[in-house]
């Protein structure tokens, strides 16, 4: 099993770089309720750490979409999946460490931005973390 080729079958991999990012703005919608909901079961003593409490959440909620589902819920409404360059669904610590890499892109801003670019102009529309750890996202079902 392997990835489309890009340049073979770009419509694997055209609108990714818009479809990522609304799918980032779906999920962290998702991941603020589920802040607010930890924040409501602590009866409100997680204020006093909320950027840790919200950085935990949001790599626990994608930690495992992407383990069981290999899409976040964002991802899944804009229809991407997220893929080894294998072709193969990650693993649970791959998707742990692409979780915790993504959170701590948000840390390092010009990190964030290097990150960006490289969706934007890599073949496969890898980011940072997606080089690194060998994954990308692609279309569920190629438009035709």
């Amino acid at each position: 099993m392997s990835l489309p080729d890009p340049e073979i079958q770009p419509e694997f991999y055209a609108d990714v770089p818009f479809k990522r990012s609304a799918a980032w703005a779906i999920d962290l919608v998702v991941t603020l309720v589920l802040t607010v909901v930890a924040l409501a079961l602590t009866l409100f003593m997680g204020a006093f750490f909320l950027p840790i409490l919200f950085a935990a959440v949001s790599i626990g909620y994608r930690t495992v979409m992407l383990s069981r589902y290999g899409a976040t819920l964002g991802m899944m409404l804009m229809a991407l999946k997220w893929r080894g360059l294998d072709g193969r669904a990650p693993d649970a610590l791959t998707a742990f460490y692409y979780s915790a890499f993504h959170a701590g892109l948000w840390t390092v801003f010009p990190a964030q931005i290097a990150s960006i670019v490289m969706i934007l102009v890599t073949p496969y529309r890898q980011g940072l973390h997606d080089t690194v750890l060998g994954t990308t996202m692609l279309h569920t079902i190629a438009p035709e």
